[in-house]
Parts: C-alpha cells; sequence; structure tokens
C-alpha cells in the first residue's frame, strides 16, 4: 500500500507547538478536497466518509477537518481511483519525474502561499502556519488545476 501523507508525520515532528494538528494536515486536505471535488476518490472512500464528503462539499468543513476526522489523517492509495491514484504518484509524492519536469504538489503549495504572503508583505513563519480556509483552497485549486492539466498532456506524450 502506498501512502502519500499522514498528518502525524508533521506533527509529531518539528512542529510549532502554537497551531493546531489539523495543521499537519491542511496541505493534504487541499489535495484530497480536489480529488473529491473532480471524481478521483475510490469507491471505498465514497462509502466509508459520505458524511464527511457531504459537509466537505457544502464547504461546512475544510479537507484538512474531512483528513483529519473521516481519514485518521492518513492518506493513501485506498482513498482513490486509478486516475486520482496516477495523478498522485506523480505530482502529489515527491521526487517525480513529472514533479521535476513541471511542479510537485508541494512546491506549488510552498510558492504559491509564499507569493501570496510575500504580496501582503509577511512570511508564513512555517509550511503549517498556512490557514486552512476555503480562500486558500480555492487559489490552490487552481493551480492544481493547471498541473492536472499538464499532467494530462504529459502523459499523452508518453504514450505517443
Amino acid at each position: 500500500m502506498t501512502k502519500y501523507d499522514d498528518a502525524s508525520w508533521h506533527y509529531s515532528g518539528d512542529f510549532p507547538g502554537e497551531l493546531p494538528i489539523k495543521n499537519g494536515a491542511t496541505h493534504t486536505g487541499m489535495f484530497l478536497n480536489w480529488c473529491i471535488a473532480n471524481g478521483f476518490i475510490s469507491d471505498e472512500m465514497k462509502e466509508d466518509a459520505e458524511e464527511g464528503i457531504e459537509k466537505l462539499k457544502r464547504r461546512d468543513i475544510t479537507g484538512a477537518e474531512f483528513v483529519m476526522d473521516f481519514c485518521d489523517g492518513k492518506f493513501s492509495e485506498y482513498d482513490l481511483n486509478d486516475l486520482g491514484n496516477s495523478f498522485a504518484q506523480d505530482y502529489y509524492a515527491d521526487d517525480t519525474e513529472f514533479g521535476n519536469k513541471f511542479s510537485s504538489f508541494a512546491d506549488d503549495y510552498i510558492n504559491l502561499f509564499d507569493a501570496k504572503a510575500e504580496e501582503k508583505d509577511f512570511e508564513y513563519e512555517t509550511f503549517y502556519h498556512i490557514e486552512d480556509t476555503w480562500e486558500n483552497y480555492d487559489l490552490m485549486k487552481q493551480m492544481i488545476d493547471h498541473r492536472f492539466q499538464e499532467w494530462k498532456e504529459y502523459k499523452a506524450q508518453m504514450l505517443n
């Protein structure tokens, strides 16, 4: 089984003590939220987290809250369908051929929010200080949409 991420990897490490542990899942929540919105989740996830998916779609909870409350802080191949896994393996995972050629999710996440902070003349203290908000998700969603289009073209070229 491929485990893409686990909030405990983040909050049990060099994690700022003043932040809630769900901040260790903010980035994961944004990616998984995008996968849910695009229909890239597994049937098992649809069944196991039906209530959470509905709350997420209504924006009653954020992606990080979904990951913590309905996925036990973990994100793995079992959460996605074949297309979702194929994309996650190339984009969400670190040090992939696609990520090295275009960008990885983590690099996009950091660069996007660093640029947003710079525009407002501040700097995030750490990766974990990026706010778990719908406004931030909407920004990241645009980036993931863009990378997904690049990824589809990349995969098509790989087949030729």
